[in-house]
């Protein structure tokens, strides 16, 4: 199955095109940007993206130009951006740094000493301040909220385990574990209004990941359903996958290419 795609937003108004499109990598990434996390305000139909070098940024219902909301927190500049998402209840936008140490072309390097220095972070449209939720992640990949906005699970790539931080409830402001049962997670993107989520999922062998696949969790941290995605999409770094009628849409880091499984 084949897709047309268009260009909807740039995150620099100096990005080459012969330089940039199609490009895998990270080592152009300071010159053409690398959109780690992206996900849509509901309500107002903003695109906020977590640039994994560039910052935290958003973009009009129309497209275009994204426009930086901050590359930095506390005069701390970010290295490595990573996952993101919008409360659907508040329209208040999560998003992680995979590391406050190493830069995305690093990468192998903080896997390889098993960084530990990935964020949580939380950023209010109403008040259009940056706050550090979590400290002392590692790999912290991806986050997701919950559908009625009362937490926000952290995954963290390194440790394969994701973290619970609780938003509302008794339990606000503390973090806990959530699972330890997804190997290497990466992305997480929540189902609707069902409560569950899927996990995108490999093995990691620092060089070569394996055994992509995806993992649909519940509220409670339970695995529902693990699919494995090799026969179809190889030996990738899965980063994504996210269920929209009917259908699974695959994203990897490492391949030139989206896909879709049926479900």
């Amino acid at each position: 199955m084949y897709f047309n795609f268009f260009v909807f937003d740039c995150c620099l108004h100096i990005r080459n095109s012969s330089w940039c499109d199609g490009v895998t990598g990270t080592v152009l990434a300071g010159r053409c940007g690398r959109p780690a996390g992206i996900a849509f305000n509901e309500k107002t139909g903003d695109l906020y993206v977590a640039d994994a070098p560039l910052g935290l940024h958003v973009v009009s219902p129309a497209g275009g130009l994204a426009v930086k909301i901050t590359d930095s927190v506390d005069g701390k500049p970010f290295k490595f951006l990573d996952g993101l998402d919008v409360d659907p209840t508040t329209g208040v936008v999560y998003f992680t740094s995979f590391s406050s140490r190493f830069t995305p072309i690093q990468v192998l390097i903080a896997l390889g000493l098993k960084d530990a220095t990935g964020k949580l972070f939380k950023y209010d449209p109403s008040t259009k301040v940056v706050t550090v939720l979590m400290e002392g992640l590692s790999g912290s990949a991806g986050c997701a909220v919950s559908s009625d906005g009362s937490f926000v699970l952290v995954s963290q790539f390194t440790k394969s385990n994701i973290k619970r931080y609780w938003i509302k409830g008794p339990k606000a402001g503390s973090s806990e574990d959530f699972t330890n049962s997804v190997s290497n997670p990466d992305n997480i993107k929540r189902i609707g209004s069902t409560g569950n989520f899927w996990v995108a999922s490999v093995v990691n062998k620092i060089v070569v990941p394996t055994n992509p696949s995806a993992v649909k969790v519940n509220s409670n941290g339970d695995v529902l359903q693990t699919i494995p995605l090799k026969d179809q999409f190889g030996d990738t770094l899965l980063s994504e996958v996210n269920e929209f009628d009917g259908s699974l849409y695959i994203g990897t880091l490492t391949g030139p290419f989206a896909g879709i499984l049926k479900l």
